[in-house]
């Protein structure tokens, strides 16, 4: 648990868990729909959390991949962590 001061002067609760050689994170004044930030091999991955579906995928925004030429096999490791820990994703977002 880390909690940063935000410019505006707010507090910033992390959440963060580590499965399978992914640091997941929450960030608790995020904006929907339910993600979480995955950091894998020096890439950053947001995955969506579709919880009416039970399924994650590839964020839709623009800066979804970070650094954009980040390897496949880097981003799919983290999808398919993702996908194995969905429940405890989930509660990481609801308790961020």
């Amino acid at each position: 648990m880390l909690f940063l001061r935000h410019p505006l002067a707010y507090i910033v609760f992390v959440g963060s868990k580590t499965y399978d050689g992914v640091r997941f994170s929450a960030y608790s004044s995020d904006h929907w729909p339910p993600h979480v930030h995955g950091f894998y091999a020096g890439v950053q991955v947001v995955v969506d959390l579709l919880i009416e579906t039970r399924q994650v995928r590839l964020s839709g925004r623009k800066k979804n991949i970070s650094p954009r030429n980040a390897k496949n096999s880097d981003v799919n490791h983290v999808l398919r962590i993702a996908t194995k820990y969905f429940d405890e994703l989930v509660q990481l977002w609801e308790t961020a």
